[in-house]
């Protein structure tokens, strides 16, 4: 059997309003094999994205463990952390985060500026990542030049260029319609299954948590549900 990918035991964290502490997960424990698609929902203030921002190490554990392909996390330093996080784990938002004056094809390839790959070689495997998002005719274009769906399409092209070991989409439907949502769910989905692509997804919607091969539910900072999807939607 392999080992976990990610795995979390007793994560607490905590925020802080003034002089008020607001607990925003509260000790949680949960394992994420490789090439599994997690779908964590909940409603707003559940705190499902502060967990995907730990398992993302955008921000650290107040208190608990993480082992991110048995390595302990919580000891790493900020320059570590950057460099696993550029190395293995893609990242996709709600709101594209691409930048507006730079054409589609070097939006994919700046992951790849990080690691010091040359600007040819980057070029053509963000070309690449964009020919399996079906945008291989878009390669000059600037970002207000597509659709929303076509945007967050280059988004998750970004965060396949680098190879990594998990993909991460926070809410990456939330400002798309019923049917570009669809479809976005589809490409994630087929990603999941041809590649093995581990990916965790963070929703409030029903329907697209129903993609997931399992539902991690989150109330007041605690899992209240991990249940199997069983055959996930098509």
């Amino acid at each position: 059997m392999p080992s976990a990918l990610i795995d979390i035991r007793d994560a607490w964290k905590s925020y802080h309003l003034g002089q008020v502490e607001i607990p925003a997960v509260r000790g949680v424990s949960l394992t994420i094999d490789p090439g599994q698609f997690v779908a964590i929902s909940g409603a707003s203030g559940s705190g499902k994205s502060t967990f995907l921002h730990l398992i993302g190490c955008l921000d650290r554990l107040d208190r608990g463990s993480y082992f991110f392909e048995a390595q302990p996390v919580e000891n790493l330093s900020v320059r570590e952390l950057a460099v696993l996080r550029n190395r293995r784990i893609g990242f996709v938002f709600q709101n594209f985060n691409l930048l507006a004056r730079t054409s589609i094809v070097d939006n994919v390839a700046l992951p790849l500026t990080y690691r010091g790959v040359r600007r040819r070689q980057r070029r053509q495997l963000a070309a690449q990542a964009l020919e399996r998002v079906g945008l291989s005719d878009r390669l000059s274009h600037h970002p207000n030049q597509l659709s929303g769906g076509e945007q967050q399409r280059v988004a998750i092209a970004r965060a396949l260029v680098g190879d990594p070991a998990v993909l991460l989409a926070d809410e990456p439907t939330g400002n798309l319609d019923t049917a570009t949502s669809l479809e976005i769910m589809r490409l994630l989905q087929a990603t999941n299954r041809e590649q093995r692509l581990t990916i965790v997804l963070v929703t409030h919607e029903p329907d697209i948590a129903a993609f997931a091969h399992r539902q991690v539910v989150f109330r007041d900072g605690q899992i209240i549900r991990d249940t199997d999807n069983g055959a996930a939607r098509r």
